[in-house]
């Protein structure tokens, strides 16, 4: 015995009509527009996501800078320009930190603002991070840690025992509206 069973028909349509209404299409064109006009710029840019990046590195190589000063029992001075972090022996930059792995990143902002001071030449083994294009810097300038990783202002010459860093370095990574900070404590050099 053969049973048919009817068709199920959305309401308010009739027999063989099928696809959107006019004004259905126009809202979701509507609000397409909307979405890629506000949501597109920051979905597509790639400055949110350097800004995360360099945040990282900056704090990465603070760290690391601390933690060489107390294994290599000298002083270790970070060099903030606002264009770049940067890892040295001395306030000049003369004598370099090199790299944990051997080489920086070697992209081109690193490229471009990690050069030796000297001769102006780019020294891809040294522990330096160039910043990336659109993105800005607060707080730029130089700090040392001593042999116990406690963080001195650069004027603070040693053997003084009595430090003028802040209590809080606070470093601002900007960009396209996001903003993140690296704080360095002045008490005990904690990167967070």
């Amino acid at each position: 015995m053969l049973v048919i069973k009817p068709t199920l028909r959305l309401p308010g349509r009739k027999t063989g009509q099928f696809g959107f209404t006019l004004v259905e299409l126009v809202i979701v064109i509507v609000l397409i527009g909307i979405l890629g006009a506000f949501a597109g710029q920051r979905f597509f840019s790639r400055t949110n996501f350097d800004a995360s990046g360099y945040a990282n590195q900056l704090a990465t190589l603070v760290r690391y800078g601390q933690k060489l000063a107390i294994a290599q029992n000298r002083s270790v001075f970070v060099r903030l320009n606002g264009g770049s972090v940067a890892l040295c022996y001395d306030a000049a930059c003369a004598a370099r930190v090199t790299s944990p792995a051997g080489s920086n990143s070697g992209n081109a902002a690193t490229r471009q603002r990690c050069v030796n001071p000297a001769d102006n030449v780019y020294d891809p083994a040294w522990a330096c991070e160039g910043m990336p294009d659109g993105l800005a810097m607060t707080n730029a300038g130089t700090f040392y840690f001593d042999a116990v990783g406690t963080p001195f202002n650069v004027a603070d010459v040693q053997p003084t025992l009595v430090s003028t860093f802040p209590a809080a370095l606070a470093v601002d990574i900007a960009g396209n509206g996001v903003t993140l900070r690296t704080t360095i404590e002045g008490s005990t050099g904690y990167v967070r």
